[in-house]
């Protein structure tokens, strides 16, 4: 399954290399950027390895910034916010299904010229799930994320494709607490708000 995602992945992010007879200007300080996602992904340590996550969510975020930094640093932050309504973490006792809220995530696109924005993200949330995650744990956990990916500048809206490594645990609300790392492929289709 992890081979066909990746090379799924591999497709289409070819298919969004081909420049674009005119490209989207953003990202831009003050805009704000909306976007669909999904994503899923394998554990790849310790005793949960085994387990495997899928999700779909909304995003809202604000460039907050003009480009500033050293060199080939040189970018922009941006704040976003996820809603995450499908949230399923496929494990060996069972399959739980949930719900997340990503409160902050902080991204840093940076500046280029071209139609393909690379840029470097982290962020964090928590995980309500109708059966516990790990098993004999608890069913509210806290999600760590970070990210690298690129956005492909279309002429009215953008893809997204990164590869997001995330910790699943439940902070110590429960014992034992072993946690979920998890290396995860997400794919998004959204836009940048334009100025007027």
């Amino acid at each position: 399954m992890l081979r066909r995602t990746i090379a799924a992945l591999l497709f289409l992010t070819s298919l969004f290399c081909v420049p674009a007879a005119r490209s989207q200007a953003g990202p831009v300080e003050g805009e704000h950027e909306v976007q669909v996602w999904t994503g899923g992904g394998h554990g790849f340590n310790g005793s949960q390895s085994s387990d495997s996550v899928w999700n779909f969510g909304l995003r809202y975020g604000l460039i907050l910034t003009a480009p500033h930094g050293p060199g080939f640093l040189r970018g922009r932050l941006e704040y976003a916010l996820d809603a995450v309504p499908a949230f399923v973490v496929f494990q060996k006792q069972n399959t739980a299904y949930g719900v997340a809220l990503n409160p902050f995530a902080f991204k840093w696109a940076l500046d280029t010229r071209g139609s393909v924005v690379p840029y470097l993200e982290i962020g964090g949330g928590t995980l309500f799930t109708n059966t516990q995650v790990p098993a004999g744990t608890s069913r509210i956990n806290f999600t760590t994320s970070a990210a690298l990916g690129l956005h492909f500048l279309r002429s009215k809206h953008n893809i997204s494709a990164e590869v997001r490594y995330m910790h699943i645990s439940n902070a110590g609300l429960a014992t034992p607490n072993p946690g979920i790392n998890t290396i995860q492929f997400r794919l998004g289709f959204g836009r940048f708000s334009q100025k007027e």
